[in-house]
């Protein structure tokens, strides 16, 4: 899914609450900075959870279950990702009501336009495993387990997916030189 975003230019957005919020900011530099190959275009990465200024005035004005959706309808076009992170997956509430609604609304919001959704969860993967194209489901009950792997598999993630860029610019190089590649 991530590979397909670079190879079309679109853009890949991340947003997630409470830790996971800066996991989602740690993805999208990473994706923007560890990605880099000379002479390849670079991948477009951005957290919807970094601009503050803009989520407290979305969050006083709509309300928090739509600051991720509300940034989208600027920002969207079809073929981009959202990557919701979020420990639950939306399962389970407290005093504010449902958890990681705005994520989860976020993600369909993606789905509905012709773009993709990517989850990274824990616990079962709660609702987000239904409504990701791809959930990542931490099986760990705890908290800090889940967010301690989200990160490890977001720097996986982004390795790979820099391997690859990497790799089709060496192929396409060959190509170019009129070698047959071993």
């Amino acid at each position: 899914m991530l590979w397909g975003a670079w190879q079309r230019g679109n853009t890949i957005f991340t947003c997630g609450n409470g830790g996971s919020a800066g996991t989602a900011s740690h993805l999208a530099a990473d994706l923007c900075k560890c990605t880099i190959v000379p002479n390849q275009p670079r991948l477009r990465a951005m957290s919807l959870v970094d601009n503050i200024p803009l989520l407290s005035a979305l969050t006083n004005d709509d309300g928090w279950e739509n600051v991720y959706v509300e940034q989208l309808k600027s920002l969207f076009h079809a073929g981009d990702v959202v990557v919701g992170i979020s420990v639950h997956g939306g399962n389970g509430r407290d005093k504010a009501g449902l958890w990681s609604q705005n994520l989860l609304r976020a993600m369909q919001y993606a789905r509905d336009r012709g773009g993709y959704a990517l989850g990274f969860s824990g616990f079962d993967g709660g609702a987000m495993k239904d409504l990701a194209d791809v959930c990542v489901v931490v099986p760990y009950n705890t908290t800090p387990h889940v967010e301690s792997f989200h990160v490890v598999l977001h720097h996986l993630v982004t390795f790979c997916l820099a391997d690859r860029i990497r790799a089709s610019a060496e192929q396409k190089a060959t190509h170019a030189a009129g070698r047959v590649p071993r």
